[in-house]
């Protein structure tokens, strides 16, 4: 798949829909994403396939081979909340479809933004910033062994958890963090900033390690800012000053943890957007769980899911220089924001909109000569 000048061809792009609340929210992120593809010029190709605990009870496995091998063939793909607590790794075909996917396909930035949206509640004003998370090894086990587990059972009353940090990772994340940071500042007209979050003082050589990275990096971006600050102060600052950060750079579980803070400022889970992506392929996944309290229920918030769609789109626009990508992006993006200003929120929000009826708002606004 070639990356110079823009397309002409179709874009062929997975659907996952994952567990939970994932069969609900997924189309309705798809169907709105395929409209504003076409108001935009942009050809895409779903291509839904099995995942999950629907793919277990069918196929025997939570990630089909078969699926795999179709994501080889796909630009990128949406993959919906996955119950991964409920799997059994005991039993054979039970693997964590969401680490499983970012370890094969080199996933290696986890982007995750937080933004205020319009009308929806929130604490804070003017919060606009994203946790940049390296996505393929730390304490995550399902990701920094090739095989097995990284957890070792010593005795019935002790674990030891391995954690793998290496150089190529740590820099090829701070590349997209300042990468990022610069993009954020020629849109928005003003100083971009990197903040490293680590516990190099306490985890010597691993965060030590990173942040080294992260200085080395820096030295390429004279026109980025570059600060630090260790995690647990991040997280304070997170809730007493979030506007003093643009972009945060961290490793694995750190960036899992304050995302989720991050998400709690503007709002909800139901509306932090989240993009997986290398390289080559790039996976749009929601921040948030599988919500299984909720599933059935018609009233999920789909917003999430359909800015992820939004990031995978602005991905597609930037790898093959299209322009097109990046006009459905934008597109999803102002349909959402005009459906939230107009009032229609589910519950999480402190509305009482239900997913189908949120989504026909989104739907009116992305139709032909509708005002967003």
């Amino acid at each position: 798949m070639s990356s110079s000048g823009p397309r002409q061809a179709a874009y062929r792009l997975g659907v996952l829909k994952g567990d939970g609340i994932g069969p609900e929210v997924v189309p309705v992120a798809v169907d709105l994403a395929d409209l504003s593809a076409r108001a935009a010029g942009l050809s895409v190709e779903w291509v839904e396939l099995p995942v999950g605990l629907e793919a277990y009870g069918q196929l025997g496995d939570t990630l089909p081979q078969q699926t795999v091998e179709a994501l080889h063939g796909c630009h990128g793909w949406v993959l919906g909340p996955v119950e991964h607590h409920r799997y059994d790794p005991r039993l054979s075909g039970m693997r964590n479809p969401s680490g499983t996917l970012r370890r094969l396909f080199d996933l290696y930035a986890n982007e995750r933004p937080a933004r205020n949206l319009p009308a929806v509640p929130s604490r804070y004003e003017a919060v606009d910033l994203v946790v940049v998370r390296e996505n393929t090894e730390g304490f995550y086990a399902d990701r920094n062994v090739l095989e097995g587990d990284a957890e070792v059972l010593v005795t019935p009353d002790v674990v030891i958890s391995l954690r793998v940090v290496t150089r190529r990772a740590c820099e090829r994340i701070a590349e997209y963090a300042f990468q990022l940071a610069r993009r954020r500042a020629r849109l928005r007209a003003r100083p971009g900033r990197v903040t490293a979050v680590h516990k190099a003082n306490v985890l010597r050589r691993g965060d030590g390690l990173f942040l080294a990275c992260c200085r080395a990096v820096a030295s390429r971006y004279p026109d980025v800012a570059l600060d630090d600050v260790h995690a647990d102060a991040a997280a304070y600052f997170l809730v007493r000053d979030p506007q003093r950060y643009d972009v945060l750079v961290t490793t694995n579980l750190f960036g899992d943890i304050l995302s989720d803070q991050a998400a709690g400022l503007v709002g909800s889970l139901g509306v932090a957007p989240s993009l997986n992506s290398g390289d080559e392929h790039a996976m749009a996944q929601a921040v948030h769980g599988s919500a299984p309290d909720i599933a059935g229920s018609g009233v999920a918030n789909p917003t999430a899911e359909i800015l992820s769609v939004a990031m995978l789109f602005e991905w597609l626009g930037r790898r093959f220089d299209d322009p097109a990508a990046t006009e459905a992006a934008r597109r999803l993006e102002e349909a959402v924001g005009a459906a939230l200003s107009a009032g229609v929120r589910t519950p999480d929000l402190g509305g009482s909109a239900t997913t189908a009826e949120f989504a026909r708002a989104v739907r009116a606004r992305l139709a032909p000569g509708s005002m967003l």
